[in-house]
């Protein structure tokens, strides 16, 4: 990819496209990704009452071959790599020796290789640290992130636009398997992935195709009521989901528990890897000096990352990412609070108002309106 020499943000393959059609766009995981189109809350009610579409171009994609790649992968990798089957998928960590994060991995099986996804803003490094552990092994990397691209589709509708575009029943697949399929011709992998447990998925195809990928499903979302959703809107929507993103909510500052993907990154049972030491010992002890957590603002607006968080006066607390969903008239976000302040339950201030520490989506329920 090309960088764009304002922002210093990753050119992508449909950045002129979007803008060509209204949008506005702006820096995303270090990409040039779009925005909006409209209202954000508008696109992100497309993700909840039908379907949206929308432009994951800011991937990574590395491919391992060679008869050691599994057992290599699966002692850099915090999840089980060495049981994943054939299109089966996983998502994991790739840790320093000091229990740090370093990435965020998808791995999927192959019967030839193992092909993973990260995120383009680290790619260079990411490639340089993995590399730097091949030593004795017999294993190849691949860079493959010039080569494809990713569109994804999610809300109630998209199992009904994926069967109408590739004739794949997507109930019938498991959560981040992937097989071979194609939408009016072109050649696509199409991944299951479920956001809040609704049933969507993501295509992957030849970067030069992309363009033509996008406008075919763009015309089937919108006959089905829905439409594109940018990152605004996006953002929104992962936060109710109580989704981290990985270089808003997680990173090289923390370890999985701070960040809260002990029970979703990691196995426990499959062996060491790089970094095992720290996360045992966080397990045994039980307890983190500060965790990622989930607030509910009262206040006018969305607090800004960065904004620090007080009980009695002194800091409690680090605001990472916020935002105001369609369905709220208050803002929503994520934060690193101090241990003794971050139970569920607890009130911490910020520059306009009070922030309440809940577990979403279920902790949202009370504050949703009547359906």
């Amino acid at each position: 990819m090309e960088t764009d020499e304002t922002s210093g943000a990753l050119r992508t393959p449909l950045a002129a496209l979007h803008k060509s059609a209204g949008a506005t766009v702006g820096t995303w995981f270090g990409c040039l990704l779009p925005s909006h189109w409209m209202d954000p809350r508008v696109e992100e009610e497309f993700a909840r009452k039908s379907v949206a579409l929308v432009d994951k171009n800011y991937r990574a994609y590395l491919t391992f071959t060679g008869p050691d790649r599994v057992r290599y992968l699966n002692a850099i990798l915090t999840n089980n790599i060495k049981d994943l089957g054939a299109g089966q998928g996983n998502v994991s960590l790739l840790l320093n020796p000091q229990g740090h994060i370093l990435a965020e991995m998808e791995t999927y099986g192959l019967p030839d290789r193992l092909f993973c996804v990260s995120y383009a803003m680290i790619r260079e490094r990411l490639i340089e640290t993995i590399e730097k552990y091949i030593i004795m092994d017999d294993v190849t990397l691949t860079d493959e992130s010039h080569r494809s691209g990713t569109l994804a589709i999610e809300g109630p509708k998209a199992a009904a636009v994926a069967e109408e575009l590739t004739g794949v029943d997507l109930s019938a697949l498991q959560e981040l398997s992937r097989i071979e399929c194609a939408v009016a011709s072109i050649p696509c992998w199409i991944t299951k992935r479920s956001p809040g447990g609704v049933a969507g998925c993501e295509f992957l195809s030849a970067q030069e195709s992309q363009a033509n990928l996008w406008q075919i499903i763009l015309e089937s979302v919108e006959k089905h009521g829905g439409g594109p959703m940018g990152y605004a809107a996006l953002s929104a929507e992962r936060l109710a989901q109580g989704v981290p993103w990985f270089g808003y909510d997680f990173g090289e500052k923390q370890i999985p528990h701070e960040a809260g993907l002990e029970a979703s990154h990691i196995s426990y049972t499959k062996g060491c890897y790089t970094g095992q030491e720290i996360v045992e010992r966080v397990r045994s002890r039980g307890q983190v000096n500060r965790r990622r957590v989930d607030l509910i603002f009262d206040g006018p607006g969305a607090p800004d990352a960065g904004e620090t968080l007080t009980v009695d006066g002194k800091e409690a607390g680090i605001v990472t990412r916020a935002a105001v969903p369609s369905f709220l008239s208050h803002a929503i976000g994520m934060a690193y609070v101090r241990k003794d302040h971050n139970a569920p339950g607890s009130r911490l201030n910020w520059s306009r108002g009070t922030a309440l520490i809940s577990k979403f989506p279920g902790g949202l329920a009370e504050t949703m309106p009547p359906a």
